[in-house]
């Protein structure tokens, strides 16, 4: 799953509403090629990392565009942030890693 929210309970129970919010969110947001281009050039990067430039470049994208996919993966989770001198790093956030790779592979 690529959300760590939790599936339907071992006794059957359905999934708890806010529980299928966040799982929908996150479907939602991997739903898009594009995010899961960005999301597979960053895996797939050396060092596990890209910048939006180096995403622009690598997509054929505008800057715009790649900002506005990359805010989406942050506000879901999926992305982390880390500004480093002028440039700011995109990388996988850790705890979801293994599950965007299942997705992705």
């Amino acid at each position: 799953m690529i959300s760590s929210v939790p599936g339907p309970s071992s006794d059957g129970a359905p999934l708890k509403r806010s529980a299928a919010e966040e799982l929908a969110r996150t479907l939602r947001a991997v739903a898009d090629p594009t995010r899961l281009q960005l999301l597979s050039v960053i895996l797939d990067s050396e060092d596990g990392r890209a910048t939006v430039q180096q995403l622009t470049e690598a997509l054929k994208l505008r800057q715009p565009t790649v900002t506005h996919h990359v805010r989406i993966l942050v506000e879901d989770g999926l992305l982390t942030r880390e500004p480093q001198g002028k440039y700011v790093w995109l990388s996988l956030e850790p705890s979801r890693r293994a599950a965007i790779e299942d997705l992705l592979r």
